[in-house]
Parts: C-alpha cells; sequence; structure tokens
C-alpha cells in the first residue's frame, strides 16, 4: 500500500515558519512529506531541510516524495525526543524552523496491519517505529487492572475506564486478546448502549490511550519541547499541530513558560529569578482548518496549530 497522508493546515503551518531561502528547517514528524515538500520549495540552494520521523514506511515515502531537491535533504530515522543529538551529530547547532505534526497518519490509520485502528480487524500492534518489540498487545494482556484504568482514564479521558480496564481483565483470563476486533467486542461490553448511540465510536478512547502509552507520546512531548525551542535561531519559529486536548495543553503551556518565566510572586515590584523570556506566543488562540478543509479532509477536524518564535 502507497504511503498515503494528507498534510493538514499545511499553508497555514508553512507560511507560519516564516521561511528564510537559505534557512536550516526540520519537520520532526516527516509522514509523508506533504509538509516538507512544501518548506523544501520555499528554500534557495543554500536552504537545507531535514526531516525526522521513527517510521520505516514513512521515511521511504518521504525520500522517494523529496527526491527532487537532491542535496538539500537529509531524512534521518529516529523519534524527535533525540532531534538535539541526531542534528549535532550532522555539524547542525541551530536551526531556523521546526514543524511538528502529531498524531497518527493517514497511512498508519488505513494499513490495517499497523493495528491502529478500530475499524478493522488486525494483529494488536499500534508501534510507531516497528524496531520497537512492545506492542499494544502487550500493554493489553501485560498491564494491571489499576494500570489498564490510569490510562484509559487519564489518555482517553473516558468516563468507562474503570469498567473497560475490568473488563478486558475478565476476558484475558479466559484466553489472550490478540486482535483489534476482540478488543472491540470487549469494550462495546464494557460501556452501556445508551451511551454508545451518540458518541461515536466505543473503542476510539481507550485504542487513543493504548497508543499514547504504546508509543510514550505525550512523555516525549514534554521532554523535547523545551530543547527544540533551544536550539531555534533569533526569529525562528515552531509549528506544532496537534489532535487533541492532552497534547493541545502541554503545547500551550510550555510556549507560555517560555514566554514568560518568571517565577517571582506578583507582589514583587522586579523580577529576581533570572529566568528570561525565550520568545514570544504568536498564537494567542490556536488556527484551526477552513471551512473548505474539514470539508476536504474529516479527519483535520480536530486539528489545532500552536506557533511560537525565538528572540
Amino acid at each position: 500500500m502507497a504511503f498515503k497522508h494528507t498534510s493538514v493546515l499545511l499553508r497555514e503551518t508553512v507560511d507560519g515558519l516564516e521561511i528564510k531561502p537559505d534557512g536550516i528547517y526540520v519537520d520532526a514528524t516527516l509522514g509523508g512529506g506533504g509538509h516538507a515538500y512544501e518548506v523544501c520549495s520555499r528554500l534557495s540552494e543554500q536552504g537545507s531541510f531535514i526531516g525526522i520521523d521513527q517510521d520505516a514506511d514513512a521515511i521511504a515515502a518521504a525520500a522517494s516524495r523529496l527526491e527532487s531537491f537532491g542535496e538539500k535533504v537529509t531524512i534521518i530515522r529516529s523519534n524527535y525526543c533525540d532531534m538535539k543529538q541526531r542534528l549535532q551529530e550532522i555539524g547542525v547547532d541551530k536551526v531556523d524552523g521546526i514543524v511538528l505534526d502529531l498524531g497518527v497518519s493517514s497511512y498508519q490509520l488505513d494499513t490495517a496491519e499497523r493495528g491502529f485502528t478500530y475499524r478493522v480487524d488486525a494483529p494488536l500492534d499500534m508501534r510507531m517505529d516497528q524496531r520497537q518489540s512492545t506492542t499494544a498487545k502487550d500493554i493489553v494482556n501485560g498491564y494491571s487492572e489499576m494500570e489498564l484504568y490510569r490510562i484509559i482514564r487519564d489518555y482517553g479521558e473516558d468516563k468507562f475506564a474503570k469498567n473497560i480496564a475490568k473488563h478486558i481483565v475478565m476476558e484475558r483470563e479466559k484466553a489472550p486478546i490478540e486482535t483489534t476486533a476482540q478488543l472491540n467486542e470487549v469494550i462495546k461490553r464494557a460501556i452501556p448502549m445508551k451511551f454508545q448511540k451518540n458518541a461515536g465510536h466505543p473503542s476510539k478512547r481507550t485504542f487513543q490511550a493504548i497508543r499514547i502509552e504504546l508509543n510514550r507520546e505525550l512523555d516525549v512531548l514534554k521532554e523535547s519541547l523545551d530543547d527544540m525551542i533551544e536550539i531555534l535561531n533569533p526569529g525562528g519559529r515552531i509549528c506544532i499541530i496537534t489532535f487533541h486536548s492532552l497534547e493541545d495543553r502541554i503545547v500551550k503551556s510550555t510556549f507560555r513558560k517560555n514566554e514568560n518565566p518568571c517565577t517571582c510572586p506578583s507582589h514583587f515590584p522586579v523580577c529576581v529569578c533570572g529566568n528570561v523570556s525565550k520568545g514570544r506566543v504568536i498564537t494567542r488562540k490556536p488556527i484551526l482548518p477552513s471551512e473548505e478543509e474539514l470539508r476536504d479532509n474529516s479527519r483535520s477536524k480536530s486539528a489545532k496549530l500552536r506557533i511560537f518564535e525565538r528572540i
């Protein structure tokens, strides 16, 4: 299956970078290379682009898509949490812009055997990096009831988390839960029918929770953002697209903290903590998809773009 992914908020993100033709730009979630292609097309011969992704299929697709840009493109297979180190390995200390398009690609959702989607029966996998040995199946069958409850409550924000966790543990005592369809059935039984009618697919929140836990998505985001802002040149920008409130909250609060890091009590007449602002938040409110984009790509529905500029 060809790696197909429609880039969300494409124009808004690339315009938001305010690209300098001779600059150095990083797409830390390269995917199929949609944002990357647009960035590269705005660079001069002196400009350079670095794409980072942990998914081998994404790397192959992006390499093919960006081939015409020749040596101005470097692609690295890695998790973006190691960006600073990976860039230093190729002699890059500072960059002029960074793109992060979080969440799951259309390709990952549409490729049944990757096990990300609850809509098709497939092995419970959900690994963004297939070099990783642990899969969603290990979480579903190996976590305690309390651990399952915690992740479904915190990462899925599902009010039936306790009941879902209980049903998973009861079911796996009979036999291991190995496929998405098996897990779907367990979740359906754990949620009262009257709540299933108008609340979308009953498995959506639990699948999201397991995926976030398996790929450490929120931890990686929290651990990486300050470093990313640190490696921006003055005037450099970071554009981040989130797809659920958990991610968006982390981005919003990290941007705010980097803009105003002062920890002095509000009644102090002058700042004595010594924390200096790293830059400014460009988007006081997040940029949302246009009506046209929502019409053309239903998966853009929950997308939010936030932008921070280094000073």
